[in-house]
């Protein structure tokens, strides 16, 4: 993560014997104070022994030469977790991209883990920890081996060794690692190797705009001149107190909870000086006649940009400020405009000079690119504050570590015909389009626990809208199903879950689908255990009951409110759910006024085949729309109910997108 921005309070410019002097005062000071506190600071943790076990599970240590600088780097820490139905994907006319994820300055793999955890199911995802970064080995102490420029070059360097024939790449970076991801993407960088790499789309998060200001340039140089174990006593120093030192709060922002803290803590231990001072070092231009040289890239890597581009930054970030967004959305708007203009005035003088068929045709070949930036409906383009409560308890989906893909289970035969059936398009070169969003913290935001899940969600709709459709990981469930819901071996898994939950909120309980010729779990047996207390059953799956509705007989209702497996609802089902439970609750209270063998404990039965993902995504819409709960509450009730609650990745990103603009708790 990109530090550059925020170290000139550790020392200012000094210059004399006089600030030499106060400046050796100083260090002397600290030296004499850090002693009295060194037993309270912990040590560093370890980068191999707290690697989640997703990333330790697909990870090597390599050592490659960089094909640019030819500088041998040893001791390489990649990442690279290959989609695990990657062959049996429609490989025409490509294969699906791989996403590749760069940290920024002082960061590591480690920092994209709970994105890596949503993001890995749905296509093929590589990622690296720099030299000297996370698990990678600082054995390259050559200054000049940490330029921008170098970085840039081993990072495309790796990614040549992982891409697969004719495969493109989405980039997805962090801070310091949005430079470099936009000079790979830039067709027209000198920097880049050859062939380049098909670069589809970036996804920037708290990206940096340009090169740092000659002022600053100047005092980060005094900084960086400072002897190292100088260096190290200031780092300490602005560490001092843990999860809760100036410098965590200044990464995590002001709503930073515990556990982000903590995190930010552990990554500030990790980050090694000497690999943080040539990094910063790198990052530096030098200016000639007041112009930029080498160094951070800048503007013209960002307006050169002809792809897809999503910037997403931190409304609270110190670090990178939410107004670097602001300045990279207009460098590739005015160069959008700019092409559009280009192209107006190419198509006007073809129509004057040909005829009118021809004129048309070319005019269509070169149709300029899109600019807009107006966001899905569904996609806020600020997201507002989310509850304390919801940030404060959105901890366990995020730490795991496992692979939360469930077996496909639903025919292909089943699939709507002529739209989930059919192959979505992949285009090699998507048109180029820009977006943004902003979500309510600081630069610690792509592993925060309130804010991973929603960053997810927006990362893959943007992927979605705007590269392929075929990242959808609903859609490759979908494809990728050929086994039949009662076949042995799903019959077998249906028999094993458990048939009806808890209750849930006071006004739901959670079933798997009944089938009419199984002995325990039929319509019969369930009136006659269950008929009191559940006196309505909505069925949200797709295809017709495999049970009698009527043999229910008269102490349950049945209502059929048919939706698709394996993707999450749309807006207008979640309106129509809620509507029909509210009128199905208006319904009970009525009739248990008049009807006699009603428990007070009434509720409502839902189920889908399972009783997990699509019955936990309605159910919790509801319990936060009519029930006043915050999001992270709501699934987590679901779950104590219907242990393990919601089990798809997307489904639960799709939910913190959905009601991110939800305050507070209500009610």
């Amino acid at each position: 993560m990109s530090r550059s921005l925020t170290v000139t309070y550790l020392v200012g410019p000094r210059s004399g014997s006089l600030g030499l002097a106060a400046f050796a005062l100083g260090s002397a000071l600290i030296l004499y104070r850090m002693a009295k506190i060194r037993a309270t600071v912990p040590e560093p943790w370890d980068p191999e022994t707290t690697d989640p076990p997703l990333l330790r599970s697909h990870s090597e240590i390599k050592t490659y030469k960089d094909n640019g600088s030819g500088i041998t780097f040893s001791g390489i820490r990649v990442f690279y977790r290959r989609h695990p139905k990657a062959d049996e994907l429609p490989k025409d006319p490509a294969p699906l991209p791989l996403l590749v994820f760069i940290h920024g300055l002082g960061g590591s793999v480690a920092q994209f883990h709970p994105l890596l955890t949503s993001l890995s199911n749905s296509a093929s995802c590589l990622a690296i920890d720099l030299p000297g970064c996370g698990r990678s080995k600082y054995e390259q102490t050559s200054w000049d081996a940490y330029s921008t420029e170098n970085l840039t070059s081993l990072t495309e360097t790796i990614i040549k060794d992982y891409v697969e024939d004719g495969q493109g790449v989405v980039l997805i970076a962090h801070s310091m690692g949005t430079a470099i991801a936009a000079d790979i993407g830039n067709m027209k960088s000198t920097h880049r190797l050859h062939p380049p790499l098909n670069v589809m789309g970036i996804i920037a998060i708290c990206p940096l705009s340009g090169p740092t200001p000659e002022p600053a340039v100047r005092a980060f140089r005094r900084l960086l001149w400072i002897p190292e174990f100088i260096f190290n006593l200031w780092r300490a120093w602005d560490r001092r107190g843990g999860p809760e030192s100036a410098s965590v709060k200044r990464f995590v922002g002001p709503q930073g909870d515990l556990e982000s803290r903590q995190l930010q803590n552990r990554f500030n231990s990790q980050s090694r000086t000497p690999v943080f001072r040539r990094m910063a070092w790198g990052l530096l231009p030098v200016y000639i006649d007041g112009k930029p040289t080498g160094g951070l890239f800048g503007r013209t890597s960002w307006a050169d940009l002809e792809v897809p581009v999503f910037l997403v930054g931190g409304e609270n970030d110190t670090v990178t400020p939410p107004q670097e967004v602001g300045k990279i959305e207009e460098m590739l708007k005015v160069a959008a405009a700019s092409l559009e203009s280009f192209e107006d005035k190419r198509h006007a003088t073809i129509t004057n000079q040909a005829s009118i068929s021809d004129a048309s045709a070319i005019g269509d070949a070169a149709a300029p690119v899109n600019p807009s930036t107006a966001p899905r409906d569904h996609m806020p383009q600020s997201i507002e504050e989310i509850s304390q409560e919801d940030f404060e308890r959105s901890k366990a989906l995020l730490t795991s570590g496992e692979d939360p893909m469930e077996d496909p289970t639903t025919p292909r035969d089943h699939l709507d015909p002529g739209s989930l059936s059919d192959i979505p398009p992949q285009p090699i070169h998507p048109k180029k389009v820009v977006k943004t969003a902003f979500l309510p913290a600081g630069h610690a935001l792509l592993y925060m626990p309130a804010t991973v899940r929603i960053l997810a969600g927006l990362v893959s709709d943007f992927m979605n809208d705007h590269i392929t459709t075929r990242f959808s990981l609903g859609w490759q469930l979908q494809y990728l199903s050929r086994e039949g819901k009662w076949d042995v071996k799903n019959l077998a898994k249906w028999k094993s879950v458990q048939p009806v939950s808890e209750p849930i909120g006071g006004i739901f309980r959670a079933l798997k689908t009944l089938r009419e010729v199984d002995e325990e779990h039929c319509p019969k047996v369930f009136a006659a255990k269950w008929g009191n207390e559940i006196k309505d059953i909505i069925d949200i799956s797709h295809a017709d009951p495999v049970y009698d509705p009527k043999s229910f007989g008269d102490s349950i209702k049945y209502h059929k409110f048919p939706t698709v497996s394996k993707i999450p609802p749309t807006d207008a089902e979640v309106a129509g759910f809620i509507n029909l439970v509210d009128k199905v609750r208006e319904d009970q209270k009525q009739r248990s006024s008049s009807e006699p063998n009603w428990s007070e404990d009434y509720v409502v039965g839902v189920h889908c085949h399972y009783g997990f993902n699509r019955t936990g995504y309605f159910v919790v819409c509801y319990l936060i729309e009519r029930c006043g709960y915050g999001v992270q509450k709501a699934i987590e009730t679901f779950a104590e109910a219907r242990p393990n609650g919601i089990r798809h990745s997307h489904f639960l990103d799709r939910l913190f997108v959905r009601y991110s603009d939800f305050k507070e708790e209500r009610g």
